[in-house]
C-alpha cells in the first residue's frame, strides 16, 4: 500500500508553527565517508541484500530515557552498515515547546503533550512508504528549534528518542524495536556527564531536572519497554573498579519471541570463561530469553560469539568489524558487550531486509 504524498510546505510551515520565521532553505544530509569495513562487506555478501534506491527502508526504533545510551547504540550501528545507507531521525525534534517555554509551562519533554506525536507518526508512515519528509529540528545546545531538515529514505532508518514506541501506529512502522534500560544510578551518571560537558548545565541543574522528570519517566517512558523486541540493560559489575568503568559494563539482553533470534547455545555451551550466560524466564507475562555478557569477558570468547552471529548471516571469512563496540568517554574506547549488542541488532536489521526483499 502506498500512502498519499503530503505537500512538504503543508507539513512543515502550517503544522510546525514554531519554525515560522526561519529561512525557507532546503537542507540535505552531508555526504558521509563511503568506505566500508571488511566485516560489513561480509554481512552484505552473506545476506545477499541489494541496496537499490526508492525502496522501503527497514526501520529500527530505539527508545529509552534521556542519556540511556540511544545515540551510542545508533551511531555504532550506522558505522557498521555504512553511513551512506543509514538515515537517523531523532524524535526530540518533534518537541512542541522549546526549553524556555517548557520551563514557563511546567512541562517536561517526556510528557506526550509536549510533543507533536501525530506528526511524528505521520512522518514514520511516509518514510516507511519510501517518501521523503521535511521535519523540524531541535538544537539541544541552544534549547530551541533550528531550520527544518529534509530526510530522504535510505535502505535503513534509525529512529531514536523518548516516545518513539508510545503509540501503536509508531510501533507498526518498525522492523526492530529496542528499549534501553540501564539502572537509574548509571543513567544519572551518564546524564550528568553529558549535560555538563555538552549542553552547558551545572551538576546541580541536572540533578534537579532529573527529580522533576522522574514521575513522567515512570508514567510514559519506562512502560514502553514492554512493546520492544529487545531490551538492552547495561549495568556495572560488583567490584568498585568495575562500577566506575564504562568499558567493563555488563549487558543483559532481554530477547522477546517477536523476532527470530540467532541460536547461540552451542558457543555459550563451549565457553569456559563463565562470562556468557543464557537463561529462560518471563517478563510482563511474556516468555523471554535472557542473554548476559560480562564486561570482563576475554577477547577469545567475545570473538567466538561474534563469529557465531556472523555465521548465522551465512558469512565467510573471519575478519572482525573494526567499528564494533566503540564509544566516547570522552576518548574513543571499546566495550565487548556493546560490540556484541550492536552486532545482534545489525543481524536483525539485515534479516528484516532479506525478508522484505523475498516478499517483494
Amino acid at each position: 500500500m502506498r500512502y498519499r504524498k503530503v505537500p512538504l510546505d503543508l507539513i512543515d510551515y502550517t503544522t510546525y508553527h514554531f519554525i515560522m520565521g526561519q529561512p525557507r532553505r532546503r537542507e540535505t544530509i552531508a555526504p558521509c565517508d563511503q568506505a566500508r569495513t571488511r566485516g560489513t562487506r561480509r554481512l552484505e555478501n552473506g545476506m545477499a541484500v541489494s541496496f537499490g534506491t526508492g525502496t522501503r527502508p527497514v526501520i529500527l526504533g530505539i527508545v529509552g530515557d534521556s542519556a540511556a545510551g540511544k545515540t551510542t547504540i545508533s551511531r555504532g550501528i550506522a558505522r557498521i552498515l555504512g553511513p551512506e545507507r543509514v538515515a537517523v531521525l531523532c524524535t526530540d525534534d518533534y518537541h512542541r515547546y522549546n526549553r524556555r517555554q517548557r520551563k514557563e509551562l511546567g512541562i517536561t519533554p517526556l510528557n506526550p503533550a509536549c510533543n507533536y506525536l501525530d506528526i511524528m507518526a505521520q512522518h514514520l508512515r511516509l518514510l516507511r512508504a519510501g517518501e521523503p519528509i521535511l521535519k523540524p529540528h531541535y538544537d539541544h545546545k541552544r534549547g530551541d528549534f533550528g531550520p527544518p531538515q529534509y530526510i530522504v529514505p535510505k535502505p535503513f532508518l534509525i529512529v531514536e528518542g523518548l516516545l518513539g514506541m508510545y503509540w501503536q501506529e509508531m510501533r507498526n512502522a518498525y522492523s526492530v524495536r529496542v528499549f534501553l534500560n540501564p539502572p537509574e544510578e548509571l543513567r544519572r551518571r551518564w546524564k550528568i556527564r553529558r549535560d555538563t560537558m555538552q549542553r552547558g548545565y551545572s551538576e546541580a541543574e541536572v540533578l534537579r531536572e532529573l527529580d522533576i522528570r522522574e514521575p513522567d519517566s515512570a508514567t510514559y517512558i519506562r512502560p514502553q519497554q514492554y512493546d520492544a523486541d529487545v531490551v538492552v540493560s547495561f549495568y556495572p559489575g560488583t567490584s568498585r573498579s568495575e562500577s566506575d568503568d564504562d568499558a567493563h559494563l555488563n549487558v543483559r539482553l532481554t530477547l522477546y519471541g517477536t523476532l527470530p533470534h540467532p541460536d547461540l547455545s552451542e558457543v555459550i555451551a563451549e565457553d569456559r570463561s563463565g562470562r556468557v550466560r543464557a537463561t529462560l524466564g518471563r517478563t510482563g507475562g511474556r516468555a523471554v530469553e535472557y542473554l548476559e555478557i560480562d564486561g570482563s569477558i576475554p577477547d577469545e570468547p567475545a570473538a567466538a560469539l561474534e563469529r557465531c552471529i556472523l555465521d548465522h548471516l551465512d558469512a565467510c571469512g573471519a575478519a572482525s568489524l573494526t567499528d564494533l563496540g566503540q564509544y566516547s568517554d570522552p576518548q574513543v574506547r571499546h566495550s565487548h558487550p556493546l560490540a556484541l549488542t550492536q552486532l545482534l541488532l545489525v543481524y536483525h536489521l539485515l534479516r528484516a531486509k532479506q525478508r522484505e526483499e523475498v516478499e517483494a
